[in-house]
């Protein structure tokens, strides 16, 4: 392996000129407003179409192709749809709670709450259902009875709270579900058979209700029953705001960005993070990699790490990746400088050195001063940025600052109508660490949904339902 006095960084970058064009020619294809109402099933108008949906599509953030291959929302269906039905709604309330039951971040409770506010509004009866937890059978502590009060505040009405998820009581509950009326089910994974997708327990499920909603992108990359396996018994069955929004932004605006578009991947490990980078690889035009996964580039390309984390069996990988982005025109930047540490601490002694002078003994923990400045410069140039992995050990706040660089760099472009794009993660972490997940364009809130749909996946959650009509294109 020859040796190297710094890490490789490729700069080419891809002509704007043919990109241009590609943009100009995907806005011009955009179907007219009103025709993306119908396509994507939403009443002209209807209140949360205007306030979720249609800012996307006027934005012209996704082209004529994208919004061809949506799924069925549940924006298409009206009170004469709703109206005393029984819609089973899989949302995503895996929320955190502390020891004493309480919540610590209601993100999740509240992405959930525009598709049920729809629901209700139309006279529907909804039953909510979710997972907390990775419980193994039934465990008080993984219990969603902690999540009724919020759910409630935020919904305007008193939640009723079911024991269980199936059964005779169940449905006696269900069965005195007024219009407008929400019953939370108890924990899905409290049953072995949700996760195994059990037919028997999906027919149970489904016997519950008149019609599906999946809204739970975090967990559409699973065929569960609740995910997959009920859409069987229960037409129609179709995606709930945010699912619908998720794949705007995660497929959409990713298929068809807006140029120049960047990728931003760190995270510990080159190897969970393969089908992310060499998706990205087709799309973007400049890719920015941090994180622990750097020590194993740089080590590819001969340079001394210390005791910095390094997937030996990954160096071919890395070195492949670079030849990959250099083939392809896409400007790779490897940080030039890093901030290392004597242990991994967060009291360690720390100081900062080039990438190609890492002394043995100390390991790299964060993106030094110089990387922070070429990246942000970097990102100055660009339309769209999407960002999944944090740049350091962010958990240490002396190890935070590239993390929280980008993440303020990101909410900047943000305000200067730059498309940013958080992919789940830690990086949602790194953005409400910093008190800048409100500026972005779109904050995922799947995270191995995310990452499966960034790497081109097809999730069963979402291909179990119901294509949109399609247009004539």
């Amino acid at each position: 392996m020859a040796s190297a006095s710094a890490p490789t960084t490729l700069s080419i970058l891809k002509s704007t000129t043919a990109s241009s064009t590609t943009t100009r020619r995907a806005r011009a294809s955009l179907l007219p407003l009103s025709s993306s109402r119908r396509r994507l099933g939403f009443a002209a108008t209807n209140p949360l179409f205007n306030l979720y949906v249609a800012p996307v599509i006027r934005s012209g953030k996704f082209s004529r192709a994208v919004v061809s291959m949506a799924k069925r929302s549940v924006g298409e269906l009206t009170a004469t749809d709703l109206k005393g039905k029984k819609v089973f709604v899989r949302a995503d309330l895996n929320v955190p709670l502390d020891d004493s039951q309480n919540i610590t971040d209601d993100t999740r409770i509240r992405a959930a709450i525009p598709t049920i506010k729809h629901l209700i509004q139309n006279g529907a009866k909804v039953i909510l259902s979710s997972h907390l937890g990775r419980p193994k059978g039934v465990t008080p502590k993984f219990s969603l009875a902690p999540l009724v009060p919020r759910l409630s505040e935020l919904l305007g009405i008193q939640v009723v709270k079911a024991d269980d998820c199936i059964g005779p009581e169940v449905e006696k509950s269900v069965a005195s579900l007024p219009e407008g009326g929400v019953l939370l089910l108890e924990n899905v994974r409290f049953y072995k058979e949700e996760e195994k997708n059990d037919p028997e327990f999906a027919k149970n499920l489904a016997s519950l209700a008149d019609l599906y909603v999946n809204d739970a992108f975090g967990t559409a990359h699973r065929a569960h029953a609740s995910t997959e396996g009920v859409t069987k018994f229960l037409k129609p069955s179709v995606a709930g705001f945010l699912l619908q929004k998720e794949l705007d932004y995660l497929v959409g605006a990713v298929s068809s960005p807006k140029r120049p578009f960047a990728a931003i991947v760190g995270g510990s490990k080159v190897s969970s993070k393969i089908g992310v980078i060499e998706s990205l690889l087709e799309k973007c035009d400049i890719l920015l990699l941090g994180g622990g996964m750097i020590f194993t580039f740089y080590k590819a390309q001969g340079l001394s790490v210390g005791s910095s984390l390094v997937e030996e069996d990954k160096l071919n990988l890395a070195t492949s990746l670079l030849e990959k982005a250099k083939a392809k025109g896409v400007s790779l930047l490897l940080p030039t400088d890093v901030v290392i540490a004597d242990k991994f601490a967060p009291d360690a002694n720390s100081k900062v050195v080039p990438s190609s002078a890492i002394p043995e003994g100390w390991m790299g923990l964060d993106i030094g001063p110089d990387s922070i400045k070429t990246f942000n410069e970097a990102l100055e140039t660009t339309q769209t940025v999407i960002w999944n992995g944090p740049m350091g050990v962010f958990e240490f706040d002396k190890f935070a600052v590239g993390t929280e660089a980008i993440a303020k760099k990101l909410a900047d472009l943000s305000a200067n109508g730059v498309t940013t794009i958080i992919g789940g993660g830690d990086s949602v972490a790194a953005v409400e660490k910093v008190g800048v997940a409100e500026k972005m364009s779109h904050i995922s809130t799947g995270g191995g949904a995310s990452l499966e749909l960034l790497e081109g996946k097809e999730l069963p959650g979402v291909l179990a339902l119901e294509e949109a009509t399609p247009v004539a294109v």
